[in-house]
């Protein structure tokens, strides 16, 4: 990344509520509900006093679609970048989706091993390099403005508390990121900081 005069802001939220074409874990993009583009209607209203720049998000299709319905609101384009989508599911594709099926790759990211991933798949370090990647190139385009980012919760989980220099990487153990839900960042020459967390504020943070 180049030096960064004055910080760019990154509104990185999770996609509205989908649903899917069959209850066995997939890598396939999904579709919203009636729920979730209210989701997206709603995520425009509350970011519409950010004067947001410029919108981007993963390819996956819940993305596509939430990030469409924001732009269409707020009279944007969108950006649509595949290092922005979630981690993939491997050798668990085709199988009943449940958290206990991914529970011993969620634990050994949180307790520090990112080595690791879903059989087949993708590590989780690759995970967070492709992000911080995409992030990365963002912020460089939009100093001193903000942006928002539709992505994933499981990718976000991972990444952000690792970018940020100012909370542990286990910072988003026991802390879900609703749909719609924005994890807002900031970065400039000294580093990434996480501002907010699903919408909350992080004590000290500023």
């Amino acid at each position: 990344m180049s030096d960064l005069c004055c910080p760019a802001t990154l509104l990185v939220t999770r996609h509205a509520e989908a649903e899917y074409d069959t209850d066995l874990a997939s890598d396939d993009g999904g579709c919203l509900t009636l729920a979730g583009r209210g989701q997206a209607r709603q995520l425009a209203d509350t970011v519409r006093d950010r004067k947001v720049a410029g919108i981007w998000c993963s390819d996956m299709a819940r993305a596509v679609q939430t990030a469409e319905i924001v732009a269409g609101e707020l009279g944007l384009p969108v950006r649509v970048r595949a290092g922005l989508r979630e981690f993939p599911v491997g050798d668990f594709a085709g199988q009943p989706y449940s958290d206990a099926l991914f529970g011993d790759v969620f634990a050994g990211w949180l307790g520090g091993d990112v080595s690791g991933g879903c059989p087949g798949a993708e590590p989780g370090a690759d995970v967070i390099r492709r992000l911080q990647t995409e992030l990365d190139e963002i912020a460089d385009q939009f100093r001193g403005e903000t942006v928002l980012v539709v992505s994933h919760g499981g990718a976000m989980s991972l990444t952000l508390p690792r970018l940020a220099r100012n909370v542990g990487d286990d910072y988003s153990a026991g802390r879900g990121v609703d749909n719609c839900g924005v994890c807002e960042v900031s970065v400039d020459a000294d580093g990434w900081v996480l501002r907010t967390w699903n919408g909350a504020p992080i004590p000290d943070s500023r």
